[in-house]
């Protein structure tokens, strides 16, 4: 049945079927994102996990999933895309079963690393296949946007169906979940995603893995750590020097390397750089946010896990809304005011969160999340073209790994700062509060450790010594929360500005490629996109 599949007519004829496939195995990757935010909570609860813990589970799959991203991209360029999508959605598929039965916050911590090894191949071959199946660019502008908006479709779906699962089973069932959409897109992958591989096979380079996993890696580790051991500790300020310092020998070793895994001269290219640079800090935002609004959602305002999964539905829509559509805004305005308009409304909407407090109804939530999920539909769908349209497209998938690790690097960041911002901001808070009602030691040590602790401790002793407790907590985690969107507001204000001033306004769109019945004709290699002012 796969050798049909080497015919470029039934190729070209069935992409679009096959573009239906890649986003099903994509979306596994935002729904498992999502669904686990929402599951934090009871995870806390169900296995005695502490806030690193669950800061850990979360970034334990980005650390694994950002360190090997490159090489998984680089290895898929040459062994073939498909093979790495296969390879990826069995390992993902695996990780997930591991996940759904551990007994254990460790257990699940290792679970989820190698959920990141299946992450980190599944990722870049779908971006990669996409650019090597629509070589008209406006037809590539169009999946992508497809691509994006089944992404952010995967968001919108996870918090729901966690929320449901969570009301009616244990909290594994958020892991289950993933493996019949891993068995569909394995059963769709083998009739109707053709293999491609970069045609110049270029050797492998093993320095250029080793010396990228081990700074990335390193880097996210103090990235991660650095809210629990201290911002300026020895240990993380070692681990920063130490992860730049191999990050600076990666950069060396590729810039004179026969045959570089990445090729630094790609970043020479506004257009690359600065479309990378919108997306690092847009997920920096989207991640750090998703952290701390599912605790204020189900710990602050009480929301059950359905309703809190519900609150986050109208983002997701405006997400994939917007990130469809975005092609058609592209066209007519260019990739800089499409793009920092998104940004611009993201910081918007972190500048809204302030609004929220401990009595605020549903739908002023939902509000909130709405014009965030707009901004961030403008943002990803024209920057990730702007990435994939200058590169040459045998590169595409390194060029979708550096795409992909921007995404997983800003968000391993965003909730590393913001959730670090959070908890300097609530300890203090808490203690303030806690002196003013005169809260013993043993409480305030309970309020401090995290606002989910300090609400099932407040239901716990009852009467008004428990709502005292609910108040402080409650209302010292709201103060916090303002003071971290803050922050992700003026990093998207950054943003905008470097992407006024970098991207390019608009990229010259190629003649779309010759077609007779459908046929593509010649199949041109394009060339990469070139800049316009």
């Amino acid at each position: 049945m796969r050798a049909a599949l080497r015919d470029p007519e039934t190729v070209h004829r069935r992409r679009w079927l096959a573009l239906g496939v890649i986003c099903v195995s994509l979306m596994v990757i935002g729904l498992d994102n999502t669904i686990l935010n929402v599951a934090l909570p009871t995870l806390g609860r169900d296995l005695h996990a502490t806030t690193s813990s669950l800061q850990w589970i979360v970034d334990t799959y980005v650390l694994v999933f950002a360190g090997l991203l490159l090489t998984a991209g680089s290895l898929t360029d040459r062994f073939g895309r498909y093979k790495g999508l296969t390879f990826g959605l069995i390992v993902f598929g695996t990780g997930s079963f591991a996940s759904a039965l551990s007994g254990s916050a460790g257990m699940l911590i290792a679970t989820r690393a190698f959920m990141g090894i299946g992450g980190a191949f599944i990722m870049p071959a779908t971006l990669s296949i996409i650019t090597n199946l629509f070589l008209d660019p406006s037809e590539r502008t169009k999946a992508i946007g497809l691509w994006a908006g089944v992404s952010a479709l995967g968001v919108g779906i996870g918090p729901v169906a966690g929320g449901f699962l969570l009301s009616h089973f244990y909290w594994g069932s958020v892991f289950f979940v993933n493996i019949p959409i891993v068995i569909v897109a394995l059963i769709g992958g083998w009739f109707l995603v053709p293999d491609s591989h970069d045609k110049t096979s270029p050797r492998l380079d093993p320095i250029g893995a080793l010396l990228s996993i081990s700074g990335l890696a390193t880097v996210l580790w103090a990235v991660i750590e650095a809210p629990t051991r201290g911002w300026g500790s020895a240990g993380i300020l070692t681990a920063f020097a130490a992860g730049a310092a191999v990050l600076v020998g990666f950069v060396f070793w590729e810039l004179h390397s026969s045959s570089p895994m990445l090729d630094i001269h790609f970043f020479q290219d506004s257009r690359f750089t600065a479309a990378s640079v919108a997306i690092t800090l847009t997920f920096f935002s989207l991640f750090g946010v998703l952290f701390l609004l599912t605790q204020y959602l189900q710990s602050v305002l009480g929301f059950s896990p359905l309703k809190a999964g519900a609150v986050l539905v109208p983002e997701a829509i405006a997400m994939m809304v917007f990130a469809t559509s975005s092609s058609n805004m592209v066209l007519r305005f260019g990739n800089k005011i499409v793009v920092a308009t998104g940004l611009l409304g993201v910081a918007v909407s972190l500048s809204m969160f302030r609004v929220l407090s401990t009595g605020s109804a549903l739908w002023e939530t939902m509000v909130v999340t709405l014009v965030l999920g707009t901004g961030m539909g403008l943002v990803f769908a024209p920057a990730t073209d702007s990435i994939m349209g200058s590169l040459p497209r045998e590169k595409a998938g390194v060029g979708s790994a550096m795409n992909d690790t921007t995404r997983q690097t800003g968000g391993a960041i965003g909730v590393a700062v913001l959730g670090s911002i959070m908890a300097s901001r609530y300890r203090s808070a808490v203690t303030h509060a806690a002196a003013a009602h005169h809260l013993g030691a043993q409480a305030t040590s309970i309020v401090i450790s995290n606002v989910g602790a300090a609400v099932t401790y407040g239901h716990t002793i009852g009467g008004s010594a428990g709502r005292v407790v609910q108040q402080i907590a409650g209302q010292s985690y709201v103060t916090a929360f303002h003071t971290a969107v803050e922050v992700g507001a003026v990093v998207m204000l950054c943003a905008t500005a470097g992407v006024i001033a970098w991207l390019p306004a608009r990229s010259r769109v190629d003649e779309p490629v010759v077609t007779t019945d459908a046929v593509q004709v010649g199949a041109p290699v394009l060339e990469p996109v070139l800049d316009v002012a």
